[in-house]
């Protein structure tokens, strides 16, 4: 399991451990990723996604997952949302083509 976030891309980033004697030896920055659920109302279900906190709060802002998502540039998405926003964007056509 890759960790990186679902929404926003943040990933592993490297660096240096430094002593007081000026030792460096290679460390990890990891992302604060969490496993959230969100509901979205065009698939009408839930759906799991390991975000960082910031991607959690950057959904929670702009009013929700179907909203961020139909918003949200392609570009700016990676490949996990990129399939889950052709999944709602299909899924909204369908309900207005039978409510039509």
């Amino acid at each position: 399991m890759a960790r990186r976030c679902g929404i926003t891309g943040k990933g592993v980033l490297t660096g240096n451990n430094v002593s007081h004697a000026n030792n460096k030896t290679r460390r990890r920055f990891l992302p604060n990723l969490q496993e959230t659920s969100f509901f979205s109302d065009v698939l009408a279900a839930s759906v799991q996604l390991r975000l960082s906190t910031n991607g959690i709060r950057t959904i929670e802002h702009n009013g929700g997952l179907d909203a961020f998502l139909l918003g949200t540039p392609n570009r700016n998405l990676p490949d996990e949302a990129l399939t889950l926003k052709r999944r709602i964007a299909k899924a909204q056509a369908k309900k207005a083509a039978a409510a039509a």
